[in-house]
């Protein structure tokens, strides 16, 4: 399997009381990154307006964010890519130190359709190459809105991305085991990377666990559970930033609860991709490597995965199933005996 070795997550962690979980690096800013190494602390982009974006984006690689996470669906790509050459010329680094993710949507899954999307990707981020190439959704708006095109298709147009050399890398995003088990029982090049929701309230223990026994490193997004405004309707639990567990561990640890919530997912050996307009919790957030956490604040942390709380689902909207064999169709939990025999 070409270049998967430096994906791998992190290995199992053996914590002893006061052992603070070994990360990635503490200070990405203090050593530069090669194309080799995925950063665990990465700089998201969804949702992020103008005229804010391009700011944002420079202000991060600034802070030492090596890691920017982007979409074409997010619709601010042009922006993204100013922010970029900012960040670049103010900090005086070179493009190759940063690890530059986008994905590909779902109007471009006809397979002599996806080059034409990676292109506009590249062309909009002023870039001539990426690190990380996703498929968005396991999902394909084609003629008349129908979801006619078979996801498999598109990853061998994908593949042919990788190997032209326009990504380093490629990703899949949202899909479900069912999908990804065809998906690896039908292609030579399985994803490198696959890009899901989980946070301390969508943990999904054996789900993170199965990638990474097939060697396929996880992104975490909304690794800060429910703060993005687009997830405004369905019952919600209480903002994981207000949690008085997280609260009572950031006290305690000399932290802020983005910070413990992100040390969190990290430990796990994913990459968390949180994001915002505002200089001090961009700042903030970056250093989230630095929140020491002991074991017993993990057995707490863990507790807080009762909620089982998925705020990302257009199934309905779409009208498409997804997420099948992680949840009930009432969206509660259940335990995956899928993961027992796969």
């Amino acid at each position: 399997m070409k270049g998967l070795s430096h994906l791998l997550p992190l290995a199992a962690f053996v914590v002893s009381q006061e052992q603070q979980i070994p990360l990635y690096p503490a200070e990405q800013k203090a050593q530069p990154l090669t194309l080799d190494a995925i950063p665990l602390l990465g700089f998201g982009t969804w949702n992020l307006k103008q005229p804010n974006t391009s700011e944002a984006v420079s202000w991060a690689i600034q802070v030492g964010y090596r890691h920017i996470d982007c979409a074409a669906a997010y619709g601010n790509e042009e922006e993204v890519g100013k922010g970029l050459a900012d960040g670049l010329k103010k900090t005086g680094l070179k493009r190759e130190d940063l690890w530059i993710t986008s994905k590909l949507w779902n109007d471009h899954h006809a397979p002599e359709a996806v080059q034409e999307g990676l292109d506009l990707s590249l062309q909009k981020l002023g870039l001539d190459y990426l690190d990380l190439y996703h498929m968005h959704w396991p999902v394909a708006s084609g003629a008349g809105g129908k979801n006619q095109i078979y996801y498999l298709k598109t990853w061998e147009s994908m593949v042919k991305q990788f190997e032209a050399g326009k990504t380093r890398h490629i990703g899949v995003s949202n899909f479900s085991p069912k999908q990804l088990t065809d998906l690896l029982n039908n292609t030579s090049t399985p994803p490198h990377v696959h890009q899901f929701e989980t946070h301390p309230y969508l943990q999904q223990k054996e789900w993170v666990e199965w990638h990474a026994n097939h060697n396929i490193h996880v992104t975490a997004y909304s690794p800060l559970a429910g703060t993005n405004p687009t997830y405004k309707e369905g019952d919600k639990p209480e903002p994981l930033l207000r949690s008085p567990v997280l609260h009572k561990i950031a006290k305690k640890r000399g932290c802020t609860p983005a910070q413990v919530a992100l040390q969190w997912g990290m430990s796990r050996g994913t990459s968390v991709i949180p994001k915002s307009i505002h200089k001090e919790y961009i700042e903030g957030n970056f250093h989230a490597s630095g929140c020491v956490l002991k074991k017993k604040d993990f057995k707490k942390l863990s507790k807080l995965g009762e909620y089982f709380h998925r705020y990302n689902n257009p199934s309905e909207s779409w009208q498409v199933p997804l997420y099948e064999g992680l949840e009930d169709s009432d969206g509660k939990h259940k335990p995956a005996t899928w993961f027992k025999h796969h």
